[in-house]
């Protein structure tokens, strides 16, 4: 397909954050919303958003912590209720409601807490390998294999993983793609790629780190009871607006079981699986995605 130009532009908010947004598409179409997960950034979504771009206004920032947005120091300022006021006061910023919210792994954590707390802000949403956080917390609390695949996460809240991820071309950074189902050769991660993530990393893996560190979304451990201490009532995860989970059932961290019982909490609920797709499902199939997500928008699933 032909390229599509990408233009960056940061947008300043009320509350004193600000996000480095990327954006492409015609001023005045309908608006699509784009959050990255981790270890990435906005540039993560070239590839749909060039294929979206023709009929939408497609924008993707660097959220809180990320390459060149606002990055606070206290751990605290990771919390849900802060990531969900960015992405919403960018939201209003772009004219809310838009036509829709998509995300991706942790940009997913907090569409999902914003669709429950102020849908008014959009039409639709469209949620890409991130599990919702009741049926996240209950594989973390009864499933041992959850536990297991989720037990990096323990890992990325030490205090000194800055500096052991980034050590040697960081090179623990690298197997986190191969064990969520990259191809360590011949795929999509070849040394390009690889320098775009490089130039995201240098910037501080401290903001990228302090969402698991502000989480307690993971593991229990012998030091830490983590997930176990959460409680969830319905009205805190039960989502009302149009929704359309994607899942790359490839995905080693974030099995399939996570969408068992989703439709208890997502009246209005649409799954797509791609059964050989893995977590970086964004990069090895970006026009699957593209095309689900422009035939949810247009009332085709």
């Amino acid at each position: 397909m032909s390229p599509v130009e990408m233009e960056t532009f940061t947008a300043e908010l009320p509350h004193g954050i600000r996000l480095v947004c990327r954006r492409a598409g015609r001023a005045g179409a309908p608006v699509l919303v784009l959050l990255h997960g981790f270890p990435e950034a906005a540039f993560a979504w070239d590839d749909v958003a060039a294929r979206l771009a023709p009929r939408w206004r497609v924008v993707a920032p660097n959220l809180r912590g990320y390459a060149g947005s606002s990055t606070p120091k206290d751990v605290e300022a990771y919390r849900a209720k802060h990531l969900v006021q960015d992405v919403a006061e960018l939201l209003r910023q772009l004219g809310a409601p838009v036509a829709a919210l998509v995300a991706h792994d942790w940009g997913g954590a907090v569409a999902w807490n914003l669709a429950v707390q102020q849908p008014e802000l959009i039409e639709r949403l469209v949620i890409v390998n991130s599990p919702h956080p009741a049926t996240f917390l209950r594989e973390l609390k009864h499933n041992p294999a959850q536990q297991a695949a989720s037990a990096y996460m323990n890992f990325l809240c030490r205090p000194d993983a800055e500096q052991l991820l980034a050590a040697d071309d960081y090179a623990r950074l690298w197997p986190f793609f191969e064990r969520m189902g990259a191809a360590a050769e011949g795929g999509w991660l070849d040394e390009a790629m690889r320098e775009r993530y490089r130039e995201v990393w240098r910037q501080g893996l401290t903001g990228p780190l302090n969402y698991y560190r502000a989480s307690p979304l993971r593991p229990p451990t012998d030091r830490d009871a983590a997930a176990t201490r959460v409680e969830l009532r319905p009205e805190q995860v039960t989502v009302r607006v149009p929704t359309l989970v994607l899942w790359g059932e490839a995905d080693t961290a974030l099995p399939p079981a996570l969408l068992d019982g989703l439709e208890d909490y997502v009246p209005k609920l649409t799954v797509r699986r791609r059964p050989h797709a893995t977590h970086w499902i964004l990069h090895e199939e970006p026009q699957w995605v593209a095309e689900q997500i422009e035939a949810f928008l247009d009332g085709r699933l």
